[in-house]
């Protein structure tokens, strides 16, 4: 029995990949040199983190996906702000927010954590907050270079010219290697007209 990496998510579009990337460059120049930056490209909404999965299991994945979504219809999100998780004062996690349709998205979780976890997945603790991740702050960051990107992002003003059609689910295969993670999709899951 062969394992994977993987995760349920939303892509993002190219041109909003393009500001992200600027934003990255823009946040780089003025930050500490303490955060592993998120290549751009590989940058999405993470709806459920599935861990280690068999690859047998990934049929049973998708019929998960495809009733997670048969009563969600198409929706749009924005994305604007820079912010960090827990807050920009001990910053661990340097993210986007997103706006726009928050009620769709988060049902659409929901219903994805529920049919997930019958088939055996654990449920999030953590309440559902939709973002991108730009970067982690590495372990070694004192609580000073964490104050002082705090404040970087703080004074940082984001709103993408992009928005996000959501119309898919996607399910993706996370290989870990020293470069960074390398994702790739391998199920896709459309959202009802």
């Amino acid at each position: 029995m062969s394992l994977i990496r993987a995760f349920i998510a939303l892509e993002l579009p190219t041109e909003l990949k393009k500001e992200l990337a600027e934003l990255e460059v823009q946040l780089k120049k003025n930050s500490p040199p303490v955060v592993k930056w998120v290549d751009p490209n590989s940058i999405h909404i993470t709806l459920k983190f599935l861990g280690e999965v068999s690859e047998d299991s990934i049929d049973e994945l998708m019929l998960a996906m495809e009733e997670s979504v048969r009563e969600v219809s198409l929706f749009k999100l924005e994305v604007c702000e820079v912010g960090a998780f827990p807050d920009l004062n001990r910053v661990q996690v340097v993210w986007v927010g997103v706006k726009g349709d928050l009620a769709q998205i988060s049902r659409l979780q929901q219903r994805i954590e529920s049919n997930t976890g019958q088939l055996g997945f654990p449920r999030e603790s953590r309440f559902f907050t939709p973002h991108l991740t730009l970067g982690r702050v590495l372990n070694e960051a004192s609580m000073n270079e964490r104050q002082r990107l705090g404040k970087v992002l703080a004074d940082t003003k984001f709103a993408a010219l992009h928005n996000v059609d959501v119309s898919a689910v996607n399910l993706i295969k996370s290989q870990l290697t020293s470069d960074g993670a390398i994702y790739t999709c391998i199920g896709r899951t459309k959202l009802k007209m």
